[in-house]
Parts: C-alpha cells; sequence; structure tokens
C-alpha cells in the first residue's frame, strides 16, 4: 500500500529544547520500506519490561537502532535486540510504523515487541547495562519520543 496521508495518525507532541517533536503513528505497511531507518523493540522478560543503558550515557532507552542497507526492518529488530540485550530466545511482533518529526525532518521507524524466554551473555557493544523495570523509568535518553512507544506495547 502506497504512503496514504490519511492513514496518518498524530500521536504526541512535545517541546525538546526549543524544538518541537512530534511521535506520529502509522498502521504497518503503510509506509515504503525504503523510508524505514530504525526499530525499535519493546521487549519484556519476566513480566517485566527491559531497558538499556548505553556506556556513555547514564539514561535509559528500549533496545533498537539502525536497519543497515539491505536488511528488512524484522531482520534489523532481531539482530538489534540480541546485540543490545543478549537475548537468545524471544518472540518478535510488529507493532506498528512511527515517525519523529522534528522542524521539518520527518524520520520513520517500526516499532515491535518481544517476549524474551531467555538472555544470554551481553555481547561487546555499545550498552553497558540492561535491566528490568516494572514500568517505565524516569531517566530516559528520549524521553520527547520513548513515553509514546512505549505506550504503544504497553498494552
Amino acid at each position: 500500500m502506497a504512503y496514504n496521508e490519511q492513514k496518518k495518525r498524530h500521536k504526541s507532541s512535545m517541546i525538546e529544547g526549543t524544538i518541537l517533536v512530534r511521535v506520529n503513528f502509522y498502521d504497518l505497511e503503510t509506509i515504503p520500506n525504503e523510508k524505514l531507518k530504525y526499530v525499535v523493540i519493546s521487549s519484556k522478560i519476566n513480566d517485566k519490561w527491559l531497558f538499556v543503558k548505553h556506556r556513555k550515557r547514564e539514561t535509559w532507552e528500549i533496545p533498537g537502532g539502525k536497519i543497515e542497507k539491505g536488511e528488512s526492518a524484522e531482520s534489523a529488530a532481531r539482530r538489534e535486540l540480541w546485540e543490545e540485550t543478549g537475548a537468545k530466545e524471544f518472540s518478535l511482533t510488529p507493532i506498528c510504523i512511527y515517525s519523529v518529526l522534528r522542524e521539518n525532518d520527518e524520520s520513520f521507524g517500526q516499532l515491535f515487541i518481544s517476549n524474551i524466554s531467555i538472555l544470554g551473555e551481553l555481547p561487546k557493544s555499545e550498552i553497558g547495562t540492561v535491566a528490568p523495570f516494572s514500568e517505565l523509568p524516569e531517566n530516559l535518553t528520549y524521553p520527547s519520543i520513548q513515553p509514546f512507544l512505549f505506550s504503544k506495547c504497553n498494552f
């Protein structure tokens, strides 16, 4: 299905510094795959949400990252989930497409939810800490984006 403005569903806006940030949600397959740049994977293990902390930051993030050239969103989500959490066995379900609009720059990604049954050792990567939470942690890396993505998966 081609991109269709009528399929666009505005979710929320926040002011980040002096820049308005808007997070929009779209139905799956309404945005062309070649426009997708990121994946975010809201993940649960033992009924708790898994968040990660970058080695160079003191803030928490939902696991995710960039889609590499030639990679599908699902393959990127599987790779990122393993790289950032050490997840060995897990389910993966696509939820929706999202976009982040800052001024006139809109970037697109795909949101997934995962239930992890087995965590292995954390691979050597930019992630330094993985921890379970009952709810969204307060100290987020992207506080104007992550709460809206998290709310789509916290059903």
